[in-house]
């Protein structure tokens, strides 16, 4: 399964959070030679930004992503790092950064 497919398997997992922004980053060509990468694994970067994490802390924000994806893990996808926020949360602070 290439990056492509990856991403693409991820993104459909995920519809069921019903994401208002999702952002998908492969970052494997950054970690070329790290053990976990030696068999073809990637390491991915995501935002996902749901009404559906409204209320959750850290915790449950990240089981309710890992859960679906839970059989690509460790193969063909190594690493991924999360960062799940609410509506309010994402765009609030994009809107601070952007003035």
């Amino acid at each position: 399964m290439n990056a492509t497919d990856i991403g693409r398997t991820i993104a459909t997992r995920l519809a069921a959070l019903d994401p208002v922004h999702l952002e998908l980053e492969d970052q494997s060509a950054a970690h070329a030679g790290h053990a976990g990468a030696a068999g073809g694994a990637g390491h991915f970067s995501l935002v996902i930004v749901s009404d559906a994490f409204s209320g959750a802390g850290r915790l449950a924000r990240h089981r309710a992503v890992l859960d679906p994806l839970a059989d690509l893990i460790p193969h063909p996808v190594h690493a991924l790092a999360i960062r799940a926020y609410t509506p309010d949360e994402y765009f609030s602070s994009h809107e601070r950064t952007a003035r």
